[in-house]
C-alpha cells in the first residue's frame, strides 16, 4: 500500500496470497449537468487467518465493469473471497487467481427462502451451514495444519452430505421456488465453497471485507455523492489508510496525524515504516 500515489497500491504489492474482494455502489456527479450517475468503490481486504499484517485498499471506478476488476488483479496471483459476481470470472480463468466462495452468501439466500415461506428444506440446509460454523469457530485460533486437519477429518464429510442432500432434494422443487434458487446458487459455486478445505489459510466468508466496505455504505446516506472523479480517486487512497489503520488497532486520527506530519522530511526509503500494519504509536512525552 503505497502512501505516495493517487490510487492505492495495486494488490500484488500486498504479498498476501489469501484475499477478499467486494464493491459498493456510489453517486457520482456528471460535472455541469447536475445529475449524478452510478459509480462504484471496491475493496480488497487481507484475510486474518494468514497474515497478522492487516489491510485494506479501496478503488474507486466510473462503473462496475470487470476491466475494473481485472486492473487490480493484474498482477496478483492468490487466492480471492468473493461473491458470484461475474466481473471476476475472466481472471479467474487465467488461472493465475484462485476463486474462493463466501458460505455467508449460501446460507443468506436459504436464511431468504425460509424467512419467506418458512421452508422446511431452508431450514435443513440453515442447519447444516451452521455446523460447518460451529467447526469454524473451534479453529479459528488453531495452528494453520490443526485448522487444516479439522476441516478434513470433519468439515469435507460433513459437505459431501450436504451436497448429496442437495442433489436428492433440488429435482423434488420447482425452478421458480426461493428455496430451489438457493440451492441451485449453492451447487453453482460448489467447487469455490470448498477451496477452505485444501487450504488453512482460506476464510469460509467474506464477511471480513463486507464489514470494512459497510461504512461506505452508511456513509453515502450523508454524504449522498462523490464530486468528482479525482475526489473519488483520493476518497478511496484516505479511506484505504483509515481503515487499515483502524484493523490494526490504531486511532485513525492519531495515525493520520503523526504520518502527516511526517511525511514532508521522512526519508522515501523508509516509507514503509509508516503503513498502518508497520506503524508505532508516538511515544508520549
Amino acid at each position: 500500500m503505497a502512501l505516495t500515489r493517487q490510487r492505492p497500491c495495486r494488490l500484488a504489492d500486498l504479498q498476501m496470497p489469501q484475499l477478499h474482494g467486494d464493491e459498493t455502489p456510489v453517486k457520482l456527479l456528471q460535472p455541469g449537468l447536475g445529475k449524478t450517475h452510478q459509480a462504484y468503490v471496491w475493496a480488497w481486504r487481507s484475510s486474518d487467518l494468514c497474515t497478522t499484517e492487516r489491510a485494506v485498499v479501496f478503488d474507486f471506478a466510473r462503473d462496475r465493469s470487470a476491466q475494473n476488476a481485472k486492473r487490480m488483479l493484474q498482477d496478483y496471483g492468490g487466492t480471492l473471497v468473493v461473491d458470484d459476481y461475474s466481473g471476476y470470472k475472466a481472471t479467474f480463468r487465467e488461472g493465475k487467481v484462485t476463486e474462493a466462495g463466501c458460505w455467508a452468501h449460501a446460507r443468506r439466500k436459504f436464511f431468504e427462502a425460509h424467512k419467506l415461506n418458512l421452508s422446511e428444506l431452508a431450514k435443513q440446509a440453515l442447519d447444516r451451514i451452521g455446523k460447518l460454523y460451529d467447526i469454524e469457530r473451534e479453529v479459528k485460533d488453531l495452528s494453520e495444519q490443526d485448522r487444516l486437519t479439522i476441516r478434513r477429518s470433519r468439515s469435507k464429510p460433513l459437505l459431501l452430505e450436504f451436497k448429496a442432500w442437495l442433489l436428492v432434494e433440488r429435482p423434488r422443487l420447482v425452478k421458480a421456488d426461493v428455496t430451489a434458487r438457493a440451492m441451485d446458487y449453492t451447487l453453482r459455486r460448489w467447487d469455490a465453497l470448498l477451496v477452505h478445505l485444501d487450504d488453512a489459510r482460506v476464510p469460509v466468508d467474506n464477511n471480513a471485507v463486507e464489514n470494512v466496505i459497510r461504512p461506505i455504505a452508511l456513509g453515502r446516506k450523508n454524504w449522498l455523492f462523490i464530486g468528482s472523479e479525482q475526489a473519488g480517486e483520493r476518497a478511496a487512497v484516505l479511506m484505504s489508510l483509515i481503515e487499515s489503520a483502524k484493523l490494526n488497532g490504531h486511532d485513525a486520527w492519531a495515525y493520520i496525524k503523526d504520518v502527516l506530519t511526517k511525511l514532508p522530511t521522512w526519508p522515501n526509503s523508509r516509507i514503509e515504516e509508516l503503513l498502518p500494519y508497520r506503524w508505532l504509536t508516538p511515544a508520549i512525552t
